[in-house]
């Protein structure tokens, strides 16, 4: 006979998204139950550069939205010890048209960043190469967290401090009004929530199939501890950044960006190549990174996309070791209508919660704070 249980909200998948939820769903005194059908989680949330960034964000719902989960990484790592470093961010430019664009940026007033002289940066970060660098504009909001780490300490905090009840190695594969069975479990509530990230094709298939949304695969990279003690100091990133995030499409000068580098780098447009760097609490440097879309993949990584992305950041950073230890790639729901979240009303008191992109770790809590507020 299956043991009957209650919570007042469900929610589906134990990363980082699932675990936003859980986070503020709990802060409200609600009981919580979180059903992850791995042993832990395994997914975009763990394969990821372990950035918040902000600065990414377009001014405005996501930008706040990102301060917010700023915010609440702060709270959790003084709450659990996990690495949350302030480290800022430099986003350097090495060609006339790059700084144009970064000036233009500033001149909207982006709080708490600054445009730094080539002279300036070596102020900021070891890393950096000096030869042809126009300068830089530094920015104070992202920080650092250990992605392998966040997802498994930020649950064990929720179980032992706000009482949530995790059942791993758990597959939900149907919901029944506010019902769901597990194999030794029934458990009702009163409103569950589905983050299920990349895994979006076992539940609400037809909603899924219906929807604006692929998935992406991305390749990434992480070096040996720096020996020494070798510190990054901010997260690094250079011109092909400036293509990627929403932040700067609204500057005029970016076309003529984007030109050049469609005709001088046509690889890296193809294979949605951008360089971000970050180090973890260990010393290892975390490379990349690509994007391809499509609704599956197959399971080899690309060699050359790997190279591409060595040979750009060869172009801008210096470390003492660049020996790589491990290669990986992550998948992670892409929405393709330009919206930054895929909230979606499945069924009576059921809610998705999707399609933040690579942007879960930046935007997930801010998000879900969002999402509970009325609760």
């Amino acid at each position: 006979m299956q043991q009957q249980q209650h919570a007042d909200f469900a929610v589906v998948g134990a990363g980082i998204v699932g675990l936003a939820m859980t986070y503020h769903l709990a802060k409200k005194g609600k009981k919580v139950v979180v059903f992850e059908r791995n042993s832990k989680a395994i997914g975009a949330s763990i394969r990821n550069f372990g950035l918040v960034w902000p600065i990414g964000q377009m001014e405005g719902v996501a930008y706040n939205r990102a301060m917010k989960s700023r915010e609440v990484w702060l709270e959790l790592g003084a709450a659990t010890g996990l690495q949350c470093q302030p480290t800022g961010s430099l986003h350097l430019a090495y060609a006339h048209d790059e700084l144009a664009v970064l000036e233009e940026f500033l001149a909207g007033g982006r709080e708490g960043c600054k445009l730094l002289s080539a002279a300036e940066v070596q102020q900021y970060s070891q890393a950096v190469k000096s030869h042809h660098l126009k300068g830089a504009m530094y920015s104070a909001s992202e920080i650092t967290v250990n992605p392998r780490l966040a997802s498994a300490t930020i649950a064990a905090y929720l179980q032992e401090q706000w009482g949530v009840t995790f059942r791993f190695n758990t597959a939900i594969n149907t919901i029944n009004k506010n019902t769901i069975e597990t194999p030794n479990e029934t458990w009702t509530f009163e409103h569950a929530y589905i983050c299920s990230g990349a895994d979006f094709e076992t539940l609400y298939p037809s909603l899924y199939a219906a929807a604006p949304l692929t998935k992406c695969k991305l390749q990434m990279m992480r070096t040996v501890p720096q020996p020494g003690n070798w510190q990054l100091g901010p997260a690094l990133c250079a011109g092909l950044t400036l293509l990627h995030y929403a932040a700067f499409t609204t500057c005029k000068s970016l076309d003529t960006l984007k030109t050049r580098i469609a005709a001088e780098m046509p690889a890296y447009m193809e294979w949605g190549v951008h360089l971000l760097v970050s180090q973890n609490g260990a010393g290892e440097l975390t490379i990349g990174d690509s994007h391809e879309y499509g609704r599956d993949f197959e399971p080899f990584d690309k060699e050359f996309i790997n190279e591409l992305i060595l040979q750009y950041l060869h172009t801008f950073m210096q470390a003492p070791s660049f020996n790589i230890q491990e290669r990986w790639h992550g998948i992670y729901p892409k929405l393709t209508n330009g919206q930054t979240e895929l909230i979606l009303p499945a069924a009576e008191n059921v809610t998705i919660v999707n399609g933040l992109g690579g942007a879960g770790m930046t935007l997930s809590f801010g998000l879900a704070h969002e999402l509970t507020q009325s609760i």
